[in-house]
């Protein structure tokens, strides 16, 4: 199949849906990130604030209990539920019955970012996959390649998941060689899809995306200025922001690799090439956004 490319002028013939009439901010949509490490407290914070950036109207963070006071103050549009934590600092999978509780019917759900142990944050993400039905996910970092030998919990919910994996953590996901996935990401992304039913995101220079029936799209807004530490999580974050917003995971995959690199583009443009700061992505957002309404809106 050949390569479709992401461009401005296919994103404004694909918009994304907009509010009608009068809306309250659980209308808008709401997003539940559950991530976060004592060591990584910081992850769900970036994601957090970019679902917010791409539009959703409510935001949860689940995150360890360690850190949940600190997120609490730093993000105060979020409410924050603070979580038993193991020995090394990760979510404790025992949490999965409460998170699952606070979680609304059509909240899009966001799993991964800032955690570190692939066992622990699969036992999680399996157990809230198996006890959520009929919400969207985004799967990031430890959460997805925790579920690699879980892969029935994803395809539970084909459809209504994306995923995000970079090279390191695709290699791992798919058991292969890392050289095998630089070679041909494309490949990888499609192997991954095929085996979840899930849209792909397969992060890179070129990022690409594969959908379950193995088509590709390639992005090559950005530059490399965007590889910097916690740059993933707010491309996770915007991703789940506009899924909370109505947008089908494919379309939300698609604005959301394409705005991240035009984000990357624009801070370049005021900072250099490099130095800029993840943080400083979700705040491009909005601008963005509105730049690629169609004229007539």
């Amino acid at each position: 199949m050949s390569e479709h490319s992401i461009t401005r002028e296919f994103l404004l013939e694909n918009p994304l849906p907009l509010p009608q009439g009068e809306v309250d901010k659980d209308a808008r949509g709401r997003v539940m990130a559950v991530g976060g490490h004592r060591e990584v407290p910081g992850a769900v914070l970036l994601s957090g604030e970019a679902a917010l950036r791409a539009g959703a109207g409510k935001l949860g963070i689940a995150t360890v209990r360690s850190s949940a006071l600190a997120l609490g103050l730093a993000i105060p549009e979020a409410r924050v539920l603070g979580l038993s934590e193991t020995t090394t600092g990760e979510i404790e999978a025992a949490n999965a019955a409460a998170i699952a509780a606070a979680i609304h019917d059509d909240d899009t759900v966001l799993l991964g970012p800032g955690m570190l142990d692939d066992e622990v944050a699969g036992e999680l993400a399996a157990s809230l996959l198996s006890s959520l039905h009929g919400r969207s996910f985004v799967l990031d970092a430890a959460a997805l390649t925790g579920l690699r030998t879980r892969l029935e919990h994803m395809k539970e919910h084909a459809g209504r998941v994306v995923i995000t994996p970079h090279a390191g953590e695709m290699a791992t996901f798919l058991d292969i060689h890392i050289r095998e996935v630089a070679a041909d990401p494309a490949a990888a992304a499609r192997r991954a899809a095929a085996a979840t039913g899930a849209v792909v995101v397969m992060k890179g220079s070129h990022t690409r995306i594969a959908s379950p029936q193995g088509e590709i799209w390639e992005a090559r807004q950005g530059n490399v200025g965007l590889a910097t530490s916690g740059s993933g999580d707010t491309l996770a974050g915007i991703i789940a922001g506009l899924l909370a917003r109505g947008a089908s995971p494919l379309l939300a995959a698609q604005w959301g690799v394409y705005m991240h690199g035009e984000a990357g583009e624009r801070l370049k443009q005021v900072h250099g090439l490099l130095g800029y700061l993840a943080r400083e992505i979700p705040v491009q957002i909005p601008a963005i956004m509105r730049d690629l309404q169609p004229a007539a809106s």
